[in-house]
């Protein structure tokens, strides 16, 4: 299922001084991204609004806000489009189907090894005991 592109009014940019590595250039300009993406308020279709909202991901608060910190790079431009990126595969990931997990079992002769290497352990603890005459 693919979804609509995210409209551009819908995302909020913030510009934050970065952290880190820069030298001079990291105390002056604001080159970091923070983006807001409020779920509730969005255009997206309600099924994907629900997923997004049931990922347990640190970026999402539980107000519904997505807030994506981009400084990875030193240009305001390229993080912004990081930031994008990020929030993009963020929606592609909800809107992936969940792949319906088979239950297997052990085979027989893997149940019997387990077993037998547990009692293999057991019986060389044991021996690890004080000794007794």
């Amino acid at each position: 299922m693919t979804h609509p592109p995210i409209p551009a009014a819908e995302i909020e940019f913030t510009a934050i001084r970065a952290q880190g590595s820069g030298g001079q250039n990291v105390n002056k300009v604001s080159t970091a991204i923070h983006l807001r993406f409020d779920i509730h308020a969005s255009s997206l279709p309600d099924e994907i609004k629900e997923k997004l909202l049931a990922l347990s991901d640190s970026r999402i608060s539980r107000e519904g806000v997505i807030v994506i910190k981009a400084q990875r790079f030193n240009s305001q431009d390229k993080n912004r489009a990081d930031a994008l990126a990020r929030l993009q595969a963020l929606v592609t990931q909800a809107t992936r189907p969940v792949k319906p997990r088979k239950p297997t079992k052990p085979t027989r002769s893997a149940q019997l090894k387990r077993l037998a290497k547990k009692v293999q352990r057991g019986q060389t603890k044991q021996l690890r005991g004080r000794v007794v005459e």
